[in-house]
Formats: structure tokens, C-alpha cells, sequence
């Protein structure tokens, strides 16, 4: 008998870590986007620790029928730009290049920037189609390390405008725009009939740009103007903010609840009335904003980055200048339950009329499945 005959998946995913963060919610969105039928395969690197199964990635995706696979990716980490950290990189690219060639799938997705150095090595397996899929907002040094392997893709999606903004001229010509959706939550508690003070939510990992210094500094000079719910933990790597330290120091630390890792974000957000995203680098899009607009939650973020093409300030939210101390604390003192509940409503229709997630299938769809038949030209695969 003639042994089955293998059948490359028709799509894989390269991701970067397999927790529930932003990038890695949008992973489980474009797996859902895809048309019924279709055989999607998502590799996960296994260079950082394994986090807990209820926010791990890999589990919802299983729970939703997708093959995973946990390999030694090379993934770009800024702990890696070391003469020891690129000699592993070089080590990872060759076990990949190798399983490429192997599998051979029919397209190969680089969910972030970080995952870049599979579309190469795609290339070189001769792997018919290379996605990028960019959820960063690249400072000059990353274009120098990220645009070489970047120009292996065919096409490219950014999330935001400010992502397109920061790429190399010769890579935003084949570069799509396809702003983040969210799914439809299983309730929406409007806030309408909530009394005494206004609960305050802030959930990111604690990177030192993202804020939380600049927002613990603010909800002092405002007085502490209600209750503050702090979500999240440290990076794996990277520059870390104590936020413990910093509540402590405060002058009512009573009014700061410092939550911590939570499996499910939505059942925090329904207990808030505004979502603060307050970083002090441009967000590339700021995913906790519109999980607050679906929740009917208006935002108070920095006017920076992706946060601008997504908070109308005085209609579903309000913005402030990123690391004005001052001015977010004149903002938070200022917000009464009666401008939130109204902003909370106009929230939810913003929602409802931008970031979907039938909106986002529609449009990723578009731009990613329609290339499969028109890849256009090919650019030659870079060389070191």
C-alpha cells in the first residue's frame, strides 16, 4: 500500500509568546478570520517560561480545535542583541529553516515584527506566500535590524497609521492598513444608573513605557480621585516599572488596588467606568481601548500613536500629552459621572461602527487571503 500522501497546512502562524497580551489576543482574531475549511497551524516559541494554562494562549487555541506547536523560534528579542544572543539566533534560524522546509506550508504569517526572521528563512524553504503582520511602531535602530528580512514578505498589514508611518519608505508601498477589532463582549453593563466615586482601571504589562509612573504621579497631585484598579505584571524582559513601590509612596495608597495577572480582562473592565491607557511612548494601536468601547467604557489615554486614530477626545474619551504629569492630573480631577456615562455610551458606538470583529475579518480577509491568488511580484530574498 503507498504510504498517505502529506498535505502541507495552508497557513502558518509564527508567533512570539504564548500569553494573553494584545498581539497575542489579535493571534487568536485572525484565527477566526480565517474561511471555514482552512488548515492553520500556529508555532510558538518556547524561549521564555510557560505561563499558567488559564492565560496561556496555546489553551484557548486548543479549546478552539488549532494545531499548536511549541518549537525554538527565532524570535528578535532586544535580549538577544548580543554577541551570545545573535549566535543563538543563527543557531534557532537554522532549526527553522530546516522545519520549513520540511512542512513547506503555503503561507507563512509573521504575527509581529519580532518574528521577521521566519520570512526569510520562508524564502529560502520556498514557502509560496510571506506575510508581516507589524504591531509595532519601529524607532530608527529597528529598522536597521528589522527591514532587511521584513522586504522577504510579500505583503504586509500595519494596525495602525503610526506603524505605517514608521516603516522604511520602500516597505510602505506593500504595506495594508487593518486596524484591530475586538469580539462582542457576552454582556454590556451601560453606566448608566452608577453612584459615588468613578472606578479607574489601567491593565498592561508594567513596562517602563507604558506609563504607570507618569498615571501614579498624576492620581496624587488629583487627590486620588476615586479608586484605581491596577491589572498586569512584569515583562519577562525589559525595563520594568515597580508599581508596588510606587503605590506605596502614594498619599492614600488605599485608593490603588493593585489586581496583578488576570485570566479574563473583561470582567475588570465591566467593574470600571474609565479605562486609562496612559503610555508615555506612542501605543502602535492600544487593543485595551477598544475592549473598553465595546464594554461602553470610555478611555482617557496619551495623544500618541495608534490612541489617535481610535479616542475622539470629549466624545468616547479624552486624551492628554504623553508624560504630562500635570495634565492628566487636571484630567482625572475634572471627570464626573455624568461626562463619563455620557462618553460611555458614544464608546460603545464607536465600537460598534470601527472595531468589530466582523470589521477586522472583513478587512484582514481582504488584504491577506486576496493576495494568496495575486501575490504580485516577488522581491528577492535578502541576503545577510
Amino acid at each position: 500500500m503507498a504510504a498517505a500522501r502529506y498535505a502541507p497546512p495552508d497557513l502558518v502562524l509564527v508567533h512570539t509568546s504564548d500569553e494573553l497580551y494584545g498581539a497575542d489576543r489579535m493571534v487568536l482574531e485572525m484565527v477566526a478570520a480565517l474561511d471555514p475549511g482552512t488548515d492553520v497551524e500556529v508555532w510558538l516559541p518556547t524561549d521564555l517560561a510557560h505561563p499558567p494554562s488559564d492565560r496561556s494562549l496555546c489553551t484557548v487555541l486548543r479549546q478552539r480545535g488549532i494545531t499548536v506547536r511549541h518549537l525554538d523560534l527565532p524570535i528578535m528579542r532586544r535580549a538577544y542583541r548580543t554577541p551570545r544572543g545573535l549566535l543563538g539566533l543563527l543557531g534557532r534560524s537554522a532549526g527553522l529553516l530546516v522545519e520549513l522546509a520540511r512542512v513547506r506550508p503555503c503561507t507563512v504569517y509573521c504575527t509581529t515584527s519580532a518574528a521577521l526572521l521566519a520570512a526569510p528563512l520562508a524564502r529560502l524553504a520556498r514557502v509560496p506566500r510571506v506575510v508581516g503582520h507589524f504591531q509595532e511602531i519601529w524607532t530608527a535602530a529597528d529598522a536597521a535590524v528589522l527591514g532587511r528580512p521584513a522586504r522577504a514578505c510579500h505583503t504586509m498589514v500595519a494596525i495602525s497609521g503610526a506603524v505605517t508611518a514608521a516603516l522604511p519608505p520602500a516597505l510602505r508601498g506593500r504595506t495594508v492598513v487593518v486596524p484591530n477589532g475586538t469580539p462582542e463582549p457576552p454582556r454590556v453593563v451601560p453606566l448608566e444608573g452608577r453612584t459615588g466615586p468613578l472606578t479607574f482601571v489601567v491593565a498592561s504589562r508594567w513596562n517602563g513605557w507604558k506609563g504607570h509612573a507618569t498615571l501614579l504621579a498624576a492620581w496624587d497631585a488629583a487627590g486620588c480621585p476615586g479608586r484605581l484598579l491596577v491589572l498586569g505584571g512584569p515583562p519577562p524582559s525589559g525595563d520594568v516599572t515597580d508599581v508596588e513601590t510606587l503605590v506605596a509612596g502614594l498619599t492614600d495608597p488605599g485608593s490603588v488596588e493593585v489586581v496583578g495577572e488576570v485570566a479574563d480582562l473583561g470582567g475588570w473592565v465591566e467593574t470600571a467606568d474609565v479605562v486609562l491607557v496612559p503610555s508615555d511612548a506612542p501605543e502602535p494601536f492600544g487593543l485595551v481601548a477598544i475592549e473598553a468601547f465595546a464594554r461602553a467604557r470610555p478611555v482617557v489615554a496619551s495623544a500618541a500613536g495608534g490612541l489617535l486614530d481610535i479616542v475622539t477626545t470629549g466624545t468616547d474619551g479624552w486624551l492628554f500629552p504623553p508624560r504630562d504629569v500635570a495634565a492628566l492630573a487636571d484630567l482625572l480631577a475634572s471627570l464626573t459621572r455624568d461626562r463619563v456615562t455620557a462618553a460611555g455610551a458614544a464608546a460603545r458606538q464607536t465600537y460598534l461602527h470601527r472595531f468589530t470583529t466582523a470589521r477586522f475579518a472583513e478587512h484582514w480577509r481582504r488584504a491577506v487571503l486576496a493576495a494568496a491568488d495575486h501575490p504580485g511580484p516577488r522581491s528577492p530574498v535578502p541576503t545577510a
